[in-house]
Order: C-alpha cells, then structure tokens, then sequence
C-alpha cells in the first residue's frame, strides 16, 4: 500500500486508528489546526480515506502485544466511519486480544440520522464521549458544529444511549478551554446525570 499518511500511530503507549480527516466540528482548540501529528506518526492528514482491508494488512505489521487496546481517534471523527470502524472492532475481537475504544464527539446519531449505540454492543469495549461546554450554546460557540444548536443535546442523549450497549464510557472536556465553574457543571451532568465516568484532559 502506497503512503497515504498515518493511518496507524503511537501515541502515549497506546495504538492509535487514524481513519478519517472528516469532522462535523470545527473546534477552536483543535490540535490538528496546530501540528501535522502527534506520537510517533509523520502526518495524519491522509491523501484518501484507507479500506477497511488496507487497515487488517497494516495491523498485520504492527507487534501487537506491546499494545492493551486500539484506539480510534486521529484528524477526524470516527464515527463518520461508523460500519467500517465496527467492521475493524469485529476483526480485531476475532483475531487479538486488544480491547477497542472510540475518541468521538458524540454526535454519530446526527450524522447518520439514526440511533447508532446499539450498533456497538458487543465490539467496542470503551468510548470516550467529548462534551466541551456547559450548554447547547457554549458548545455551538466553541466546537461550532454542522447541526447547531441541536447538536449537544445529542451528544447528551448518545452518551445515556451507549453505557447500555459499552461497559466503559467516558465524557471529557478539553483543560484550558471553558471556565472552572463550566468544568464542575460538565463533570456534573456526565457523573450524576448520566451516570458515566468524566475527566479533563
């Protein structure tokens, strides 16, 4: 397979999938509007999106037993991959003894105008839900998101939707970018709202 960028990468001793640059967010503090990569990866802005059986072949070259879990979070969001990112947690249920997690921004029911958490059961081991801000309005403001204004009760709604279906689940916000006191609220609604673990990251 020809260079396409870094689809697979090591980041902070995890494996990390890089599968997509597509987002419907925009981020104001997004990392990828500063640097080209993170970890040990050249570039993760791909010239094209890699098939599902490019991803297996390179998984094949990489030792995975230096690795506990793979992780999917890179330049985009990867759940605009929905089928092939469980596509890729089947395979990698079958064939390793990794665990799988998802990075996402939590607003897969909106892109593909659908509930998608059910689709997760059984293949995905953990997910890790970005929430960012306090309100519906903070959010448009920080992450400006495609969807508007509907997009953070969404994300509010996945999140109660997908601790049913994955056994660890995880809201975050990103330190440094809202104030102490929307941190507190974020930590609120993911912890005694809905009933998930939630850290700053």
């Amino acid at each position: 397979m020809e260079y396409i960028g870094d689809v697979l990468y090591d980041y902070a001793s995890g494996l990390y999938a890089n599968l997509t640059n597509r987002c419907p967010c925009r981020c104001e503090f997004c990392i990828r509007t500063m640097v080209d990569s993170l970890g040990d990866a050249d570039s993760l802005w791909l010239k094209r999106e890699p098939a599902v059986d490019e991803v297996k072949e390179l998984l094949k070259e990489w030792d995975l037993s230096k690795y506990t879990e793979l992780v999917f979070c890179g330049y985009g969001e990867p759940m605009e991959r929905l089928d092939d990112v469980l596509d890729l947690c089947r395979y990698i249920k079958e064939t390793t003894n990794l665990k799988t997690r998802i990075n996402t921004n939590g607003l897969s029911d909106l892109l593909h105008g659908r509930e998608t958490a059910p689709e997760l059961e059984d293949l995905v081991g953990a997910i890790s839900i970005s929430l960012n801000a306090a309100s519906a309005e903070k959010y448009n403001a920080l992450c400006h998101p495609k969807f508007g204004l509907e997009s953070w009760p969404a994300i509010l709604k996945f999140t109660e939707d997908v601790k049913r279906y994955v056994p660890d689940v995880t809201m975050s916000v990103v330190g440094g970018t809202i104030p102490k006191e929307d941190v507190e609220i974020c930590r609120q609604i993911a912890e005694e709202q809905l009933g998930v673990k939630f850290r700053v990251r």
